[in-house]
């Protein structure tokens, strides 16, 4: 079957039009005409929130990470935020979509986007790891240490079910029916792994890289981490998560 077929629950008309209702608003913040390109959904409405902030945590953790001379730790922070850049537009790219043909090319992007951030949150892992065994240093002591791990477990699953849902839900699943049915858990999951996602974020900038001398404003942070959330959240649709 298909990719187009898998990925989309019901083809109707009526159902497209219901994926332009947004969650908390009536408004130009979340819906996408069938003429219009994809990629307006990075910037368009409310999504121009989101880029703000996403943009605003990333300038200020590089320039607090590119401002010390740099060492082997260096790249952590910066694939690490990096990654959550690209789940930012990897997210906002779906949302929404009102066709067919937009569906299917938002998916892939999103697949393909998420897959470039799913490495780069990896990759940060293993180098703070390789950092701790080179140093000599406790394992996942720290608040940020302990929702970092949380993190990565919670993005390793959530990228299998998105992979198993949309591409073998024959082969793992049973049917492609029962691929579509935990559509929404995967949507769940992603917007809650947003969350565990900034949280670590303030962990780490309110007390590791504090620590390790760094200056990034946890007041300018915490004003990105709600202006992206808030960007993100007024994009959800309601009836994507079952309600």
């Amino acid at each position: 079957m298909s990719p187009a077929a898998r990925s989309f629950p019901d083809d109707s008309v009526a159902d497209y039009a219901r994926d332009d209702e947004p969650l908390l608003n009536h408004g130009e913040g979340a819906t996408r005409k069938s003429d219009e390109g994809i990629y307006r959904n990075l910037f368009s409405g409310t999504a121009c929130i989101a880029q703000a902030g996403i943009w605003i945590l990333a300038v200020l953790v590089w320039n607090g990470v590119l401002s010390q001379p740099p060492s082997f730790f260096t790249p952590h922070p910066l694939l690490g935020v990096s990654a959550l850049l690209l789940q930012v537009q990897a997210t906002l790219i779906v949302q929404p979509v009102t066709t067919p043909q937009q569906k299917l090319q938002g998916t892939r992007i999103h697949h393909l986007v998420q897959l470039l951030s799913v490495i780069m949150f990896l990759s940060a892992f293993v180098i703070i790891e390789m950092n701790k065994i080179e140093a000599s240093y406790p394992h996942f002591t720290s608040l940020h240490g302990k929702l970092g791990l949380a993190t990565c477990i919670t993005i390793v699953l959530q990228a299998m079910m998105g992979v198993v849902q949309y591409f073998v839900p024959v082969a793992v699943l049973g049917s492609v029916d029962a691929g579509k049915r935990i559509y929404k858990y995967h949507r769940w999951s992603g917007h809650t792994l947003l969350l565990l996602e900034m949280a670590t974020v303030m962990a780490a900038i309110e007390n590791t890289y504090a620590f390790m001398g760094m200056y990034i404003p946890l007041s300018g942070v915490l004003v990105a981490i709600l202006l992206t959330l808030l960007g993100v959240g007024l994009r959800i649709q309601k009836q994507k998560l079952g309600l």
